[in-house]
């Protein structure tokens, strides 16, 4: 085994991204404190290629310093927008035509490993790093997923929990993608 060059990876121009066809999903940050934590968010949407991501609240925003150093360079080709408040993210989402859950533990979410988009467009609210998403959104919510957590602590940083449930969402689209390839 041999690990690839960086010219084998097949990486897309800036533009290349810009054009190429985005996941219908968009991450939602609800008042993150970590401008890092913002940044690994940017990584990974743009290594899903994500439509979006919306910044809600007290949220940092590019340009950030923090933002740059772990989004290395997401910032400058995933989309994003910003909002004061979640409650105008949210209409801009519906207006969109997108499904609105919180990554949230909470009475009858959906385990992650149950939960499937059926390719609609979906939205996930990811939540501050000590509170989590605020109850007030989550009554906004279509319904909240939850990530399975077995161990002592029942918590994850929102960075992690964001690619955990975002992976899930590309891989449950890649799996259609092939399924409907071999019918």
């Amino acid at each position: 085994m041999r690990k690839r060059s960086m010219e084998e990876l097949n990486r897309k121009s800036v533009e290349e991204f810009r054009q190429a066809e985005k996941l219908p999903v968009i991450a939602v940050l609800e008042n993150v404190r970590s401008a890092y934590n913002v940044g690994s968010v940017f990584r990974t949407a743009d290594a899903f290629l994500l439509q979006a991501i919306y910044i809600c609240g007290y949220t940092a925003v590019p340009p950030h310093k923090e933002i740059r150093k772990t989004a290395l360079g997401a910032e400058e080709t995933v989309e994003w927008k910003h909002f004061k408040g979640i409650n105008e993210a949210i209409d801009d989402l519906r207006a969109l035509g997108y499904k609105v859950f919180a990554l949230e533990q909470a009475e009858q979410s959906t385990a992650l490993h149950r939960f499937a988009a059926n390719g609609e467009k979906v939205a996930v609210i990811m939540g501050n790093e000590v509170t989590g998403v605020e109850q007030a959104t989550i009554a906004l919510c279509d319904g909240c997923i939850e990530i399975p957590q077995l161990g002592m602590k029942h918590s994850l940083n929102v960075a992690v929990a964001a690619g955990v449930v975002l992976w899930e969402l590309v891989r449950e689209s890649i799996l259609n993608a092939d399924q409907r390839r071999v019918q």
